[in-house]
């Protein structure tokens, strides 16, 4: 089989297209709203939606027949990395989190009611989604530990639980729910369900938008009380909450590794521009051994990130088996960014601790990409399990390893 790392005519002018829109346009507009009120952030991201639509940029993850640009996962990482450029780039062009990864679910899991209630206003970017899965009192990385219970009476579902951390929150018009509705199901991970749930509907409390480290990312904290839900919005079979959870949040991984990507390679521009202009102690830092080891560790480390979630994409592209891959991408990409930035800061000095640049936002934002659709150390545990399991039924790690080579 042939290795052939080139984009197709197509893609790669989708790729440079989406390079000129984001540092011509929208990054001039990021930049002179830094600190403007979310208002004018909201009619600014309205005007360059427009554009985005104007341009043939828009929902570049969706087939055409819903308004798409009908991308698969190889074009979408390359699409993705350059729209992160901009931190409000992936907004623009509607394919951002949550409601990216909430449009393939319901692109895949949905019935044709559902999808043309929630998924068509969806891309249309007429409103906004919430996922609903996380919840304060269990382990978030353990599903199967979800206290949220979803009970039929009749022709509905009676949802009662307490969820936090259910991204998208604020002015969403409906959330993908995971509710327990099995609790004694075998295996355990049979035990939850998904449901399509309005919003506002009785019993639905937004009790806060929590702050973080990273500032207020409308990550909501909600009160589900006798939540009365259709029993036709169940979105897939009963029991495949986990299933759907697992699609998604797969996808949804990816999809953070490609925006990660973008960012990080800011940051090591970014670094290298300050190393080029800023002069000290008899020479410019980019002549200094110390910093061309940190641009050098960099661009390295961004080279594997690529490399991996290219792979990752290629699998989830040909239907094959892509967990392994999308874990590794998951946890090496995570901790790139981290220290890609952490250098950058470092070789702009006082000015990169400062708010004049975008670092310190950028560094605050990245710690969260640990712990995002699950924590460094739940992948690494896995990531083992397959290379052991690998190891003991072939005799060989090959598998475990992209099976490549």
């Amino acid at each position: 089989m042939a290795i052939d790392f080139t984009l197709p005519p197509d893609i790669e002018e989708v790729r440079r297209k989406v390079r000129a829109f984001i540092d011509g346009e929208v990054t001039p507009v990021e930049r002179e709203l830094q600190d403007a009120p979310r208002e004018e952030w909201v009619r600014a991201i309205g005007r360059l939606r427009q554009r985005a639509r104007e341009q043939g940029l828009w929902n570049p993850h969706l087939p055409p027949e819903w308004g798409g640009m009908g991308l698969r996962p190889v074009a979408m990482a390359f699409v993705q990395a350059e729209a992160a450029r901009a931190g409000i780039g992936p907004f623009v062009l509607n394919c951002q989190a949550p409601d990216e990864p909430n449009m393939q679910t319901l692109l895949h899991w949905g019935t044709d009611e559902q999808k043309e209630k929630y998924l068509r206003p969806l891309a249309e970017g007429r409103v906004r989604s919430c996922f609903a899965m996380t919840e304060p009192e269990v382990a978030g990385s353990d599903p199967t530990l979800i206290q949220t219970r979803a009970v039929q009476e009749g022709d509905y579902w009676v949802i009662n639980g307490h969820k936090w951390f259910a991204s998208g929150a604020r002015g969403a018009s409906f959330a993908i729910v995971i509710a327990c509705t099995d609790p004694d199901a075998d295996p355990p991970q049979a035990r939850n369900s998904a449901f399509i749930v309005d919003i506002p509907t009785e019993g639905w409390e937004l009790v806060r938008t929590i702050s973080t480290m990273g500032g207020e990312g409308n990550h909501g904290e909600i009160y589900l009380r006798n939540v009365r839900v259709p029993a036709a919005n169940m979105l897939g079979p009963r029991g495949h909450g986990h299933l759907l959870g697992q699609f998604r949040l797969g996808h949804g991984r990816l999809a953070h590794c490609m925006r990660w990507i973008g960012q990080a390679e800011m940051a090591l521009e970014m670094m290298v521009d300050r190393a080029l202009k800023r002069y000290a102690h008899g020479s410019y830092l980019y002549e200094k051994q110390a910093i061309r080891w940190m641009i050098a560790e960099s661009a390295m480390e961004i080279y594997i990130a690529k490399l991996m979630v290219l792979h990752s994409a290629y699998k989830i592209e040909q239907g094959l088996p892509f967990r392994q891959e999308v874990a590794m991408a998951k946890v090496h990409v995570a901790n790139t960014l981290w220290r890609v930035i952490d250098r950058a800061i470092q070789v702009h000095g006082a000015l990169g601790y400062s708010t004049d640049t975008p670092l310190e936002r950028m560094m605050r934002g990245a710690r969260a990409a640990r712990l995002v659709d699950g924590a460094d150390e739940v992948h690494m545990d896995f990531i083992a399990r397959q290379v052991i399991d690998a190891f003991r039924e072939k005799g060989s790690v090959k598998s475990a390893l992209g099976d490549l080579l």
